[in-house]
């Protein structure tokens, strides 16, 4: 996909400056640049199957004698 954005004049200069001393297109950089921001803003999803394995207590158990002391 294509797109157009507006970019001030000195962040165009910063750019180039990158682009120069690291030898990568003005639009690879971009494409960079957004591929590590979404992969920062990415959902951290956590994984809790068996997390109670290695307890050596039974969920069940537990989650009764919690109830008990409500």
């Amino acid at each position: 996909m294509r797109a157009l954005i507006d970019i001030p004049d000195n962040k165009i200069k910063e750019l180039a400056e990158i682009c120069r001393i690291e030898k990568v297109s003005r639009a690879e950089l971009v494409r960079q640049a957004i591929s590590a921001y979404l992969e920062k803003k990415k959902p951290v999803t956590v994984d809790a199957f068996g997390v109670w394995k290695e307890r050596g207590v039974d969920g069940m158990a537990y989650q009764e004698q919690v109830r008990a002391e409500w």
